[in-house]
């Protein structure tokens, strides 16, 4: 009796001791003398199929056909002697070398390495991969011409006792992983794949990808739960957000230790999804969730060093995920670059308080003071925080008597969400002058802002259009239209006329809408990312803004 059995020692030809050239007599004669000292039943089963034509062929396949029968015996005992010896023999036909590298999986101690298992199964996907079943179909009928029983007529039966065998194939694998602690069996695929795909640029053997696929479902309950775990932390970081850093920073690296354990274990399906040019659905959603918090963390509460942290942990752990490492790329520059002028800013911050300074009196017997300076802008005794102006408004009007020039109106306006200031000039230094520094102070601030309120899908109403990220609502303005058309960016053009900004349709000439500089607020700061964009070629404004 066998101490130790593999699905090849339980093969009808092992059990008996027979060959697959040996006849019906020899198989009838050995199957008598193998029941005075095994199972009777067991005996006459396996006779049974080896003289039945049909049954006979799923033995031979699960044999090893092609390989003479002293070298079949001789690897057979080798292999209960040295497993691991056997996976590496070479010279054998495919199939045969894929049942006994089968077999030798059946065998795996407890102290082998993840490392030497996962190249051993990566050796074994490629050899079930390269399996000929026209060979196959040789290999037997060869054996079958000498001991007497019918040829296999076509390669279509072979196909099918394929089909079994990589069944057989796959539940020896799944049998081999179920048997490993969780660390381990995690290791041993991560390898597996790695390395067979070279980290997801090349295709895997198909074994292997069926492999993956029957992990993805086993470790689906742990990444969900995981999943959530990290939805929960994404959360409570948006909520601490208000409080300041401090307050985020801990969940910050909460998050940190629960992706790098979910990405530990999604690691060989990412991989696999990558060689066969799909993207893992889950591990697109866990990248996108960080990735908005990371964008919040910047955009909406200025906390630079820790969307960085989050940006670079996306960028160790998803680079299997094409469309997202580009966005991260991107948001990483955008960072950087970020971080750079706020490091500049902060480094020269006397020489920009210095740059957005100034001050004027205005009037002619009473004199009012307007100045513009880090603590926000003054007028009539009224300060204005910089962070809470929202909204600001500007020109000249020129003005003529009788043809003859007699000056221009320049026109300052600026306002939170409560109250508006607008003053009237006529000098033009200080209307350049303090815009000047309004635009430096003030302006690129909302101009981002215009820009995350378009990106976060919202729509932004001025004069007689709608803007909105990837397209604008414009007018109809033939007699009595009460029309209006959604039109994309690169359908329209832009131009100023008697201090007016005009978006309009560029193949009906009647579709447009128009803005005043001076009476509607923001009309210079969109008409700036309007223009930007179409320079730079964007199909979305807030693109504008990206870098």
């Amino acid at each position: 009796m066998m101490i130790k059995q593999t699905s090849l020692h339980l093969n009808p030809f092992c059990i008996l001791g027979i060959t697959t050239r040996d006849n019906r007599h020899k198989i009838v004669e050995m199957a008598e003398e193998r029941s005075l000292h095994l199972d009777h039943d067991l005996c006459q089963k396996t006779r049974s199929e080896l003289t039945n034509p049909r049954a006979r062929l799923s033995a031979e396949m699960a044999w090893m056909p092609g390989v003479a029968p002293r070298m079949a015996e001789k690897i057979a005992n080798e292999l209960l002697l040295n497993p691991i010896a056997v996976r590496s023999v070479k010279g054998l036909p495919e199939l045969a070398r894929a049942n006994l590298m089968a077999a030798s999986l059946e065998l795996v101690e407890e102290n082998e390495s993840a490392e030497s298992i996962a190249e051993s199964i990566r050796d074994f996907a490629w050899v079930v991969d390269a399996i000929d079943p026209e060979d196959v179909l040789r290999d037997i009928n060869e054996d079958r011409s000498i001991s007497g029983f019918p040829e296999v007529r076509g390669v279509e039966a072979i196909e099918e006792e394929l089909a079994e065998r990589r069944k057989a194939y796959r539940a020896t694998l799944k049998n081999l992983l179920d048997s490993m602690d969780p660390n381990k069996l995690i290791e041993t695929m991560t390898d597996a794949v790695a390395v067979a795909t070279d980290n997801g640029e090349d295709q895997a053997p198909a074994l292997l990808d069926e492999l993956v696929d029957a992990y993805e479902i086993e470790t689906q309950g742990f990444l969900q739960k995981e999943y959530d775990n990290i939805a929960k932390l994404v959360e409570s970081a948006g909520e601490a957000a208000p409080r300041g850093e401090n307050a985020v920073a801990p969940i910050i690296d909460k998050i940190s230790k629960v992706a790098r354990n979910w990405d530990r274990v999604a690691q060989p399906i990412q991989l696999s999804a990558k060689s066969r040019g799909k993207t893992h659905t889950q591990s697109r959603e866990v990248a996108f969730e960080l990735r908005s918090l990371g964008i919040d963390l910047n955009n909406v509460h200025g906390m630079l060093d820790q969307a960085h942290k989050m940006t670079g942990l996306l960028q160790e752990l998803f680079a299997e995920l094409p469309d997202v490492v580009e966005r991260l790329g991107e948001d990483a520059e955008a960072i950087s670059e970020l971080r750079k002028q706020t490091q500049e800013r902060e480094k020269n911050r006397a020489h920009w308080e210095r740059d957005i300074t100034f001050r004027a009196e205005i009037g002619v017997l009473f004199k009012d003071e307007l100045s513009i300076s880090p603590q926000g802008v003054k007028w009539k005794g009224s300060v204005y925080p910089l962070d809470s102006i929202t909204r600001v408004r500007w020109g000249g009007v020129r003005h003529s008597v009788n043809g003859v020039p007699s000056g221009t109106t320049f026109t300052l306006g600026f306002g939170d969400d409560l109250s508006s200031e607008a003053i009237e000039l006529r000098k033009e230094s200080i209307y350049s002058g303090f815009l000047e520094r309004l635009w430096r102070a003030v302006c690129v601030r909302l101009m981002f802002e215009i820009g995350n309120t378009l990106r976060s899908g919202h729509s932004i109403t001025f004069g007689e259009m709608v803007i909105k990220n990837d397209f604008v609502v414009l007018p109809d303005q033939r007699f009595l239209s009460k029309k209006s058309f959604e039109l994309k960016w690169h359908d329209v053009q832009v131009w100023s006329e008697n201090g007016q900004l005009y978006v309009g349709c560029k193949a009906d000439k009647k579709v447009y809408g128009s803005a005043s500089y001076i009476e509607n607020w923001n009309t210079h700061l969109i008409e700036h990312i309007i223009r930007g964009g179409f320079k730079k070629g964007v199909q979305r404004l807030s693109d504008y803004l990206k870098d």
